[in-house]
Order: C-alpha cells, then structure tokens, then sequence
C-alpha cells in the first residue's frame, strides 16, 4: 500500500508569499560560514543541517490524498481540494500511466473539491473516473462548480467515462474494503478506512475529535483500532480549540490521545491551517512528540503531512 500526499492544507490553497521565502533565505545566510562553502561536501553537509522548515515546505495546496495498492494502475483518491492538479500532472508522467481513478470524497465544501475542474486525466476519454460520496446530491455539486459564472469550461468538456455514487454500504474495490463513517463537523464529513487484508489506512479529516470518538465500544473498535496510519485533522493548538469549539477541527493534542487510545501506529497530522507558516507547522509537530513524551504515550510514530510525502506500507 502506498500512501501519497498531493495537498495538505484545509480551509482555503496558501501559496509562500514572498516575505516568506525572503524570510527562509534570510534565516539560510544567518547560519552559513565561510566554511560551509569551502568544497562541495561542505555545502552538502550545510544544506543537510538545515532545519526541514528552511530547506523545503509543507505545501499550500488544499486536501487531496492518494492509496494505491499493490499491483494494480488503479488509483484511490481521496478529495479533489487543489492538490489534485499536482496529481494530475504526477500521473500523466507515470508510466504505464493509472487508466482509473475512484474518487472519494470527505465532504463537498469548497477546498475538497475546488481542484476537480483542473485535473487532466479527466479530459482524457481513455480513463474510467468512479466519484464516491455518502452524502447525497454529489454530481450536482460538482457540476455545478463548472457551470458560468464560476467556471468557463461544464464537465461535459471532461471526456473520461465518469459514474458518480452514493455510498450506503462499504466498497469492494481490487481486493479491498473502503468503510467510512460520519465524523463532526459542520454540515457533517466522513472519514474513510482501507482495509486490504494486511494493512488499515483511515482518511479523518475536517473532523472535530469528541468523547465519543473515544468510547471502545463494538462499531468504534471495529473502525478505529490498531490501524497501520491515520491521517488526521490536528489543525489547531488546545487554546485555539478551544476558542474555536464547534468549528470541525481538532487539536493536536486530543489528536495524539485519540491515536493513542486505538493503538494506531502512525498519525499524520493533516489540514494545516492556511495561515500557519511552514516554522509553527514542524513547531506543533514537536510539541505533539513533547506531548507523547510527557504523557508517556508508546508506539506512536509522528509526522508532519508534506506536499510530495510518500509512506509505503510492506508485508
């Protein structure tokens, strides 16, 4: 199982801005020494040290996540936020390139679906495109964000074979079982669960973590427990939580106590607040691992969802 992330960040795309990288440039010259660039090893060594916050970014592109099993073209994608394009663009490189994509989607607010107009296997009509959702009204919704005056080109111009379905029982696709389940937040989204008899993905952003999220009983179990990689909604701080209660989004304290009561092994924060820079965003990663250190959680690794991250699940 391989597990790609496309677009990492919730509410609405944050591109760097140019304060931003004069900034990381800046912090580069303060570090640098007259022999930091004494020989090419040197410079290597230089750039190697860096802090990931310096050297790279998170991203700024809106949610879009990939799986895609063992031995198969076929790819599952999970929402059309504007990382999709960046998708896109991937697969058209890719050789033998994916001829069927099953889109699933966690909810229809804008930044999951917004990227959907520009993914160019769609335009292609010798690719299948299967679109995913348990809330009803999904064709509807995505095409009427290509309809004027919101966008030039309707979907009719998209000339893959398209089906669009209404999720009421767990899918059956190549071997695997895709569950989902109805998370909080407003006007409601689901999470996803891949299950492919060796390992368990689970999709959970735009989610607002509850006590009831907690309680081991059969269905919570069922879903949650012991789950190879969670990717989850840890957009906020305690404090802003908690000014933000009700807004559908999660801390990434409670975040680690949720993985930690399922004994998932590893969370992946996810849904970076757009006006976070990319320092705070590694600064609540270490606080998360502080966090883990102090409660004395075991067993959980810890990451930070980047634009380009690729985790690999093996036998």
């Amino acid at each position: 199982m391989r597990i790609r992330f496309w677009g990492v960040r919730g509410s609405i795309p944050s591109p760097q801005l140019p304060s931003q990288i004069k900034s990381k440039i800046s912090a580069v010259l303060e570090r640098l020494t007259p022999e930091d660039l004494e020989c090419a090893e040197s410079k290597e060594r230089f750039l190697a040290d860096l802090p990931p916050w310096i050297f790279g970014t998170v991203g700024g592109n809106s949610p879009c996540v990939t799986v895609q099993l063992d031995h198969t073209n076929e790819v599952l994608v999970f929402d059309a936020g504007t990382g999709i394009r960046e998708l896109g663009n991937a697969m058209g490189m890719e050789k033998p390139k994916a001829t069927k994509y099953h889109i699933l989607f966690s909810h229809l607010h804008w930044d999951h679906i917004s990227g959907l107009p520009f993914f160019h296997p769609a335009y292609d009509p010798s690719v299948k495109i299967d679109f995913y959702s348990p809330l009803t009204g999904l064709e509807t919704a995505l095409r009427g964000q290509m309809t004027s005056p919101y966008f030039p080109i309707p979907m009719e111009a998209m000339t893959s074979k398209k089906t669009f379905n209404t999720l009421f029982y767990p899918l059956k696709i190549l071997g695997s079982t895709i569950s989902f389940r109805m998370m909080s937040h407003p006007g409601g989204s689901y999470s996803y669960k891949v299950d492919d008899g060796k390992h368990k993905f689970i999709y959970a952003t735009d989610t607002e973590l509850s006590a009831n999220d907690f309680i081991k009983d059969e269905e919570n179990s069922a879903y949650f427990s012991d789950a190879d990689v969670i990717v989850v909604d840890a957009q906020y701080t305690l404090g802003e939580a908690i000014e933000k209660y009700n807004w559908g989004h999660s801390a990434f304290s409670l975040a680690v106590d949720f993985a930690a009561n399922w004994h998932i092994k590893h969370m992946v924060l996810f849904h970076h607040d757009p006006t976070y820079e990319d320092q705070k965003l590694y600064n609540i990663l270490q606080s998360a691992k502080w966090y883990t250190e102090r409660m004395s959680i075991k067993g959980i690794k810890l990451s930070l969802a980047m634009e380009g991250m690729e985790i690999k699940l093996q036998d």
